[in-house]
This record gives structure tokens, sequence and C-alpha cells, in this order.
């Protein structure tokens, strides 16, 4: 105590008076601006923060939603989910081949994408392109991949956006490709069951030339079949250009007075990546197109990339986990508002990171000029 006691002392007889007080001045006044922008962070920036969690989360559930009521559609078919590869029983993979298989895929990238919180992951995504509620969106989108559609879909009705969609019915790999309970199954029976009241605009067959000249022809047959039982426009246009000119006209027709303010591409339909090799160079999610194909070869993406409207490309699946933090082919699915896209979410808010940086600043000029304000 002693010891303590002269410590006390010497501070005293080190440090006048008046220099304390002017010191306990520059603290009182980088209290101030730190609470100042701490009421800022939780008035502004937090409010966006939290509604889109809100939405990523919404999103999710009905995803999570989805999948369990496709688990009663199967059983209604009286249908047996494949546990060697659904491994999670979601009722979204495929068989390893069939009539209506078109090509290739991986099982692994097939189910990845059964993950609900890639629900949320295009709602993150969806509001960076500046969508707002109401807002018209359009849809490229392939049977390979049928979670991603419903994890759009699920997104859109969390955001009240109008999705306007057209999907091949052809799928590759473990993807949407089971005679028994296709796309088009998979799709009236969410409708059926309320989840979503969101019909395609138009259907085609994929594959090949968007003519499915790599599926049997019994399956282009039995697809062109359900096509016309379904009442939704066929498109059959094995040249790209003038396919590519079709979806366009179709998406403006059904958006009407309203501007398609992004567009969604699902897959690696030939109508929407177009026939150019550049498209592999693309990063999978939200993307900024710089160079283009000539129109000849240029899809979908690119012919609405030239009119300055955001593209979400969800293709190369292995590179869209790793860029935006979901997890490769989980067991079991984690559950919805659980994972790192919540956070990279929150953490990626703009008007926080402005407000940081901001504060720093003045932080760093306050000391800087402390003599004079002393």
């Amino acid at each position: 105590m002693r010891i303590f006691g002269l410590l006390l002392i010497a501070r005293k007889r080190i440090i006048p008076k008046e220099n304390a007080g002017k010191r306990q001045r520059i603290i009182l006044i980088l209290f101030v601006l730190s609470f100042l922008f701490f009421a800022l962070v939780k008035l502004l920036p937090v409010k966006k923060s939290e509604m889109l969690f809100k939405e990523m989360l919404s999103a999710s559930r009905t995803m999570e939603e989805s999948m369990a009521v496709l688990r009663e559609c199967y059983k209604e078919k009286e249908l047996i989910l494949d546990k060697a590869s659904d491994l999670n029983q979601t009722g979204l993979i495929g068989l390893e081949s069939s009539s209506i298989t078109t090509s290739l895929g991986s099982l692994e990238a097939k189910r990845t994408t059964t993950n609900p919180n890639f629900a949320a992951l295009l709602v993150f995504l969806l509001n960076k392109t500046g969508v707002r509620r109401g807002d018209t969106v359009a849809v490229g989108a392939s049977g390979s991949f049928p979670a991603l559609i419903i994890a759009v879909l699920s997104a859109a009705k969390a955001m009240d956006l109008k999705p306007l969609v057209i999907c091949s019915l052809g799928a590759s790999q473990w993807g949407a490709n089971n005679p028994d309970l296709f796309w088009l199954d998979i799709q009236n029976c969410l409708l059926k069951a309320g989840i979503f009241d969101t019909r395609p605009i138009g259907f085609s067959l994929g594959g090949e030339k968007d003519t499915g000249e790599d599926m049997s022809s019994e399956g282009r047959s039995f697809l062109k079949e359900e096509i016309k039982e379904s009442g939704i426009l066929f498109i059959q246009e094995p040249d790209l250009e003038r396919n590519v000119k079709a979806r366009i006209r179709l998406y403006e027709e059904y958006a009407g007075k309203d501007r398609i303010k992004a567009f969604i591409n699902i897959g690696g339909g030939w109508s929407n990546i177009g026939e150019d090799s550049k498209i592999l160079e693309l990063r999978p999610g939200l993307v900024r197109v710089r160079q283009f194909p000539q129109v000849g070869k240029r899809g979908v993406l690119y012919e609405m990339a030239s009119r300055k409207i955001p593209v979400v490309h969800l293709l190369f699946i292995k590179g869209l986990v790793l860029r935006y933090g979901l997890e490769w082919d989980p067991v079991p699915l984690p559950q919805a508002g659980k994972g790192k896209i919540y956070q990279f979410a929150r953490e990626k808010q703009p008007a926080f990171l402005i407000l940081s940086v901001f504060y720093f600043l003045v932080v760093i000029l306050v000391l800087i000029f402390r003599n004079r304000l002393e």
C-alpha cells in the first residue's frame, strides 16, 4: 500500500493538474464521437441488415418446407427415395440415367445445391443487384438443378418479387431427370401445396441445341407431350440467335410496363449461356460482364448483361460455395438460419463499412489536432 501511495504522489508531481484536465476533455470528445457513431450504426445500417436477415431466413425456411412437401409427393406417387444417392432425402436428386437425361452431371454438386441456405444466398445476391419489393426478375433455368430453381423461387417469395421463369425440362445426371417425377411434376406438387404461385412462362426440351438431341427419342416425345398438356408456351428453335430473341421477347411480354431488374441463370443451358467459351471465365454468383461474344454466339445471359441488367450466374457449384461460404455436399443439411452466409451478409453491409471508416478518420483527426484542442 505504501508503494502504491508513493506512485500516486509521483504521478501528481509528473502530470500537472492543468494537463490532466485537458486530456480529460480529449477523452470526453472521443467518448461523445464513439457514442454518436454507435447510435448511427444501430439506427441506420442494422435495420437494413435485420431486414435482409429476415428475408434470407424466410427464403431458407420456404426451401426447407418445399423439400418436406416434395417427400410427401414421392409417397403419393409410391416412389422410393434412393438413400444411396439422395443422402439427405430431399427428393431433389434424380437418376444416374434415364430417357430424359441430356448430359453428365456431378452428384456431389447436385446434393450441395439442396442446402436450404442456397435460398438465403439468392436473397443476398438479389439484394446486391438492387432489386426491391415488387420488381420483376427474369430466370433462365435448366431442369438439371431443380434445387436451385426452388432456391430462386423461395428468394423471390421472401422478397416479394415477380419471377418470370423459362425452364428446360431435359436434365443432366442426378437432376430432375426422373420421368416419374421430373421438373413439371415437382413444380405442380409445390403449386398444389401452395408453396409457390408462380408458373413458368415458357418451356423447352433443353439439351443440345435446346431440342433434346442428346436425349433418347422416347424422352423427347414424352416431354413434348407433357409440355403440350401443360398449356405453357413451347420454345423450339435450334438457331441460337433466334432462340435468344424469342426468349427475350417472351420475358418482355410478361414484364409488360415493368423493367426487368435482374437476370438469373441456373445451370448450363445452351440458350442461356450460348456457344462462346468465354462463359467459362465468368465467376459464379453476381457477375460483371466486361467482354461480349458476337451476337450469333451469345446466350440470354450476355444479352441481358449487354442491356445493363444485373446477372446472377448459378453454375460451377464448387466455386459458388467457396466464394459465398456455403458447405460442399453437407450431411446432414444445415438448418435454415445457420451458416456463414448469414454472417457474410451482415459483415458486407456497405453503410456499416462507410461509417466505420469515417469514424476512424475522425478519431485520427482529433488525435492529430489534440494540441489545438488543448
